[in-house]
């Protein structure tokens, strides 16, 4: 896909070395993969749009009384229930279309699952920002537009990365800036009024929230579905290629499985731990599919040993989709995980324990154990390759014997037949499924091959000498693991950094308004001491200096020296500079940092779309029960406190602080709707 999102300040022949510019996708490009990401956008604003009628709908049938008004809503209910229906069979589609994104030259493998990018809306940092700039950090938030709309480029190229290495590049560095953003700009104690939507992959449902954590936990989200995508575009057919997408499924399963444990209760039903747990077994499975088309890849060898190898691992990859079947048809799962996902996944479990079947059988009908044969070797491999023996018969005698010999083997064609048939059974019914002729294609010609094999050793006296097959047990040279992609901790440059080191310069820290300090030098003394490093802070101070009179104190943070910056200034450098001014009179700025009274972090609304209640929804109730009770046993509360609480009142349901006993409120009136009462990190 072409590359066509520039990014503020940056030219197209000078990008920055920070990589923090690399452009995204071009989201007009006329490619499959491009239209399938601007129909799920689509259906989303449509899914919403629906589910907004369908909760006003809801409410005027609660309020209304009249019965011809009620009847008329419960009508109009049941056309937008179709609707919201048509709508998530389309988004379920959408997510079945598996063949817009393999590799066009591979012609002959069968198709793997990539999971599709979430879609989230525009946000405008710039406001919000400049605001905390100024009543947090003491600076002219119109200093910092570049660093602001830098991070707006960088977001909105995210929405449409490549499909690339260039793409997971673009987003890790994404992720990683988050953290500092975090850090700079969203205090624990407050809400900022920043507001991030995202739309559940598979339902298409929005999920809205003022915490940034759903912003990082979407963004890992998008860099596991596009290792996906890397991992089912790689040409299959040759041994670079199938690496490459076992290392992408792999490095898949990784930051899923990352997701899991680092973002726990996410409000999003694609992100929650049932789900993120199915994914990534889909994704370790795929991966086991690639190690077994790598063995194949060269050729298959007409041998006892090699036949038997092939059968396990064959039989390897059989038992891992069927891990991912079983969890798959588990609830909450089997609601929103695409039908075609669960019958691929049960298509391949058939069709991988008949291909190890019939690998057996070749291996026993084939060859016969021979007088030069290494008859210990071959009795070992054989009880390998099950848990017990077929009842009655021993392994050496089992070899030994051609009748004994040829019967389990046909038995184990007669499996191999009947695991196709199934395969073949699941393909056709499934409508999504029939879309891809070239499984169509492999299950036939691999059923095929079974009942030739079987027509040419059928006897009608083999009836009577029936040997049942036991299961194969299952081993692998080379299992799939978890690994976790060395991008999500990439190294990145703080946007941000000229506000300070983050150390001291950050939304939780507290301190007094930079305050100038006249520095008269009397006999280029200045009558204190500096330590630490960046910022350099004062370590000792003459009472009878003069910079003592103007207010210097130990512990404070020198910040500026005659206008020029030191947050990020040594000792040493700082020194210097106080050397410089000596033999005059100068000013220099110093904070005093301002002991923290953590407060509990205020409670984000989250607006799901009319499903069930999220997690951070349980919570706020729960909350609110709390209050109730404890409101019953408290005594009658003091003309101030009913003040305290009546401000309290006002503030917006969009977000709920929590009190705390004594704490100082602010007399200034809510200036805007998602000003905090409780704004304690804007006192200096």
């Amino acid at each position: 896909m072409t590359d066509t999102v520039a990014h503020h300040g940056c030219q197209e022949s000078g990008m920055k070395e920070n990589g923090y510019f690399k452009k995204g996708s071009n989201p007009f490009a006329q490619t499959g993969r491009s239209k399938l990401q601007n129909q799920r956008a689509s259906l989303n604003q449509q899914i919403i749009k629906q589910m907004r009628l369908r909760a006003g709908a809801e409410n005027l049938l609660q309020a209304s009384t009249n019965g011809k008004v009620r009847e008329m809503v419960l009508l109009e209910l049941s056309f937008v229930n179709s609707n919201l229906q048509l709508l998530m069979e389309e988004l379920e589609t959408l997510n079945s279309s598996v063949e817009i994104y393999q590799e066009v030259k591979d012609t002959y493998s069968i198709p793997l699952i990539p999971l599709g990018l979430k879609e989230t809306k525009e946000v405008d940092f710039s406001v919000v920002f400049k605001d905390f700039i100024l009543e947090h950090y003491s600076e002219n938030g119109s200093n910092y537009e570049e660093e602001i709309a830098d991070l707006m480029d960088l977001r909105q190229a995210c929405r449409t990365p490549g499909r690339n290495e260039a793409g997971i590049d673009l987003l890790a560095s994404y992720f990683s800036q988050l953290g500092f953003v975090e850090n700079r700009f969203f205090p624990p104690s407050r809400q900022m009024g920043i507001f991030f939507t995202w739309y559940d992959s598979f339902t298409g449902v929005p999920v809205c929230q003022q915490n940034i954590s759903l912003e990082k936990a979407s963004i890992l989200f998008n860099i596991g579905a596009l290792y996906t995508q890397i991992g089912t575009r790689c040409d299959r057919q040759t041994k670079s290629g199938l690496e490459n997408a076992i290392s992408a499924f792999e490095r898949a399963a990784g930051t899923l499985n990352y997701l899991k444990e680092a973002f726990t209760h996410t409000p999003s039903y694609d992100m929650g731990p049932a789900m993120l747990n199915v994914l990534t077994k889909m994704m370790l499975a795929q991966a086991q599919e690639c190690i077994y088309d790598k063995i194949v890849l060269p050729g298959i060898k007409n041998e006892y040993f090699s036949l038997l190898k092939m059968a396990q691992e064959a039989a390897k990859v059989s038992d891992v989709y069927s891990v991912v079947y079983q969890a798959m048809t588990q609830m909450p799962v089997k609601d929103n995980i695409p039908l075609l996902w669960s019958s691929m996944a049960q298509v391949k479990l058939y069709h991988y324990m008949a291909l190890a079947n019939y690998f057996v059988a070749v291996a026993l009908l084939d060859h016969q154990l021979s007088p030069d044969c290494d008859e210990d070797l071959h009795e070992k491999i054989l009880t390998q390759l099950y848990d017990c023996m077929p009842e009655g018969h021993l392994p050496l005698s089992l070899l030994k014997n051609h009748d004994n010999r040829k019967s389990l083997g046909k038995s184990h064609l007669r499996k191999a037949i009947m695991g196709h048939e199934d395969a073949l059974r699941i393909y056709n019914l499934c409508r999504d499924l029939k879309r891809l002729e070239i499984l169509q294609e492999i299950l036939l010609v691999s059923h095929k091959r079974s009942l030739d094999k079987y027509s040419l050793c059928e006897k009608k006296e083999d009836f009577f000498d029936y040997i049942e097959a036991p299961e194969i047990n299952s081993k692998t040279e080379q299992k799939s693991e978890i690994v976790v992609p060395a991008s999500i901790k990439m190294k990145v440059r703080d946007l941000f950094q000229k506000l300070g080191p983050l150390s001291v310069f950050s939304a939780k820290q507290r301190w007094t308004a930079p305050r100038k300090i006249h520095i008269s030098p009397e006999n280029e003394n200045l009558g204190f001491t500096l330590q630490g490093g960046s910022p350099v802070n004062v370590k000792s101070v003459n009472p009878m200096c003069m910079a003592a009179t103007e207010g210097l104190k130990e512990g404070d943070f020198i910040v500026s020296v005659e206008d020029v910056d030191c947050k990020w200034k040594s000792v040493s450098e700082v020194m210097k500079l106080l050397k410089e001014n000596s033999n005059k009179e100068f000013d220099m700025k110093v904070i005093s940092l301002v002991e923290n009274t953590l407060s509990m972090p205020n409670k984000s609304a989250t607006y799901c779309g009319g499903l069930p209640k999220t997690y951070s929804m349980i919570c706020l109730a729960m909350e609110d029960k709390r209050n109730l009770k404890t409101t019953k046993v408290t005594k009658k509360l003091s003309f101030l406190s009913w003040g305290m609480k009546n401000k309290q009142k006002a503030a917006s349901t969009i977000s709920l602080p929590s009190t705390v006993a004594d704490a100082p409120q602010s007399s200034k009136p809510l200036s805007a709707t998602f000003e905090m009462t409780t704004n304690n990190s804007a006192l200096y």
